[in-house]
């Protein structure tokens, strides 16, 4: 009986290691003309996430909470100069780093620098926050990844979400979640909003966590302020929201689950034969 007990587990970790990982996933979304249409919906999210609506350092929220609206990003960090990408994990420690199969990244700037503002395009993207926006350059991919706040320690987050402007073209802008163990788990196309229009697209998870998103902004990047790769579609970003990280703990691999069950299974044959 327990020999068949012991065997049957180790079968069923072999089988299905992945189902027991997978987060669940709870979806906000909301895209329209105009900040107050999506409004209600990033404050949805933030609700859902907790920590209250006063901001403290580096956009922490009780410590449960953490949003970036890149309006605090200093001149030189800003268009024309590059954000470095780690700027939010070490300058403004807030647990995140970024890359790009890109050049970089650029923050716009702010009226009365010496660089256009809205990168140079001020008829196509409109601000959910005034008034700097983010883009990664070269490249309409960004990936995001955690950290416990101003620390190498990678973490884990149980939301995110985004604002994007500008998303023309259905499915061509998502965000990609990915699992404690790198996993994909879930691939979410933004809501389309026109013209100038706004868009949010956030998830909150259960049963698991988020150790990575990418996100794909639009058909084509942003090469420089006032430059762009081509003129259909080209979508950038505003605030980002998302849960507090905390220190990653992968899930058991099936391997060393499967080793679990195979000792528990020698353990019970030496009980049931103890001259061997």
């Amino acid at each position: 009986m327990h020999t068949r007990f012991w065997i049957a587990a180790t079968a069923a970790l072999f089988v299905a290691p992945s189902v027991l990982a997978s987060p669940t996933p709870v979806i906000f979304e909301s895209s329209g003309a105009t900040a107050a249409a999506i409004t209600p919906t990033r404050d949805a999210f933030r609700a859902a996430i907790g920590g209250g609506t006063v901001a403290g350092a580096n956009g922490s929220f009780g410590g449960v909470r953490r949003e970036i609206n890149w309006d605090g990003v200093p001149d030189a960090r800003a268009d024309p100069n590059p954000l470095p990408a780690n700027f939010f994990n070490v300058n403004s420690p807030r647990g995140v780093e970024f890359s790009t199969p890109g050049s970089g990244f650029l923050v716009s700037s702010n009226a009365g620098t010496a660089s256009p503002i809205l990168f140079g395009f001020p008829n196509d993207f409109a601000v959910f926050s005034a008034q700097r926006l983010f883009t990664a350059v070269g490249s309409t991919i960004t990936d995001v990844n955690f950290f416990v706040a101003g620390t190498a320690t990678a973490g884990t987050t149980t939301a995110f979400g985004a604002i994007f402007t500008d998303v023309e073209t259905a499915d061509a802008t998502k965000i990609d979640f990915f699992d404690e163990n790198g996993a994909l788990f879930l691939t979410r196309s933004v809501l389309t909003s026109g013209n100038q229009g706004l868009s949010f697209l956030g998830a909150q998870v259960t049963g698991g966590s988020i150790s990575r998103v990418r996100i794909t902004s639009g058909l084509n990047a942003i090469l420089a302020n006032g430059r762009i790769a081509n003129t259909d579609d080209v979508v950038v970003m505003d605030d980002f929201i998302y849960a507090e990280a905390t220190a990653s703990v992968p899930e058991p691999s099936s391997l060393g689950l499967a080793a679990i069950a195979l000792a528990g299974l020698v353990t019970q044959t030496r009980r049931r034969n103890p001259t061997r």
